[in-house]
């Protein structure tokens, strides 16, 4: 199911998603009861998609991102692939949803876009066994790890290149029906006002899932809701102020999100 976080006449909740665009009234959402990090209920009270207003479909404790995890990515960066995954974080002052502007950072000129997908932790987890992968997962969304790259380059620490403010667009909701088979081969699309710029799939991966979730927990417990970025493909490249950036990855849906001046 595609669980959504939103809005409406100022109120916060989740809901289950239903329905298609192509459908004669649109998608609706079903507000639910409780949590996606529990049992929850469905409580039969429907509202339009277009009436309300999708927040980040998670509020993270934090974003653990994995670079150069895509071997042509890290080569158009004249990186080696590393031996071991590089990980890095984005704060959750980061983190905003679908429609969400971007403002251009004061400290860069050179602001690339990276769709990645985006895996959504459903349990506090620590020391997960490769076969428990799948326990710990509630499900996926998309994610832009917009990324300050001049600052990357000239900064030991990716602290700032990554997470500045508004750098980890989500959403726009977390997809639950994917399992890990088909998660390892999902097609990755990231558009600049409707031009295509990226185009990959996540069989591209250097080191799947799995792997990268049991590399992370033998270091530090995850929390539900936490965001594990895993990688972008090749064909990363500057925004602009004005800019629209999509990241859509088949099964899930895309986001959408705008580039502003920094008021």
């Amino acid at each position: 199911m595609r669980i959504a976080r939103f809005s409406i006449d100022g109120n916060v909740a989740f809901g289950v998603v239903e329905g298609e665009p192509s459908d004669q009234d649109g998608p609706v959402i079903d507000i639910i009861k409780g949590h996606p990090f529990a049992e929850f209920e469905r409580s039969g009270q429907k509202v339009p998609l277009s009436k309300v207003r999708l927040l980040p479909p998670v509020l993270p404790n934090k974003v653990v991102g994995i670079g150069r995890n895509y071997a042509e990515h890290a080569a158009e960066l004249g990186n080696e692939v590393p031996d071991v995954p590089v990980v890095f974080f984005k704060p959750s002052t980061s983190v905003i949803g679908p429609g969400d502007p971007v403002p251009y950072p004061s400290f860069s000129s050179e602001v690339h876009y990276e769709a990645e997908l985006a895996v959504v932790i459903g349990r506090m987890c620590r020391e997960v066994p490769r076969d428990r992968v799948k326990d710990v997962i509630l499900g996926y969304t998309c994610g832009n790890d917009i990324t300050a790259r001049d600052a990357q380059r000239s900064e030991k620490q990716w602290a700032r290149a990554k997470g500045f403010d508004a750098s980890c667009p989500l959403g726009p909701w977390v997809e639950t029906d994917i399992d890990l088979t088909r998660a390892a081969d999902l097609g990755i699309m990231c558009t600049v006002n409707g031009e295509q710029r990226q185009l990959g799939r996540t069989s591209e991966m250097v080191r799947p899932i799995e792997d990268l979730i049991v590399h992370i927990t033998e270091a530090m417990t995850l929390l539900p809701g936490d965001v594990v970025l895993t990688g972008t493909p090749a064909g990363v490249g500057p925004l602009s102020v004005g800019d629209e950036v999509a990241v859509t990855i088949e099964g899930i849906g895309t986001l959408t999100n705008k580039v502003i001046k920094r008021g």
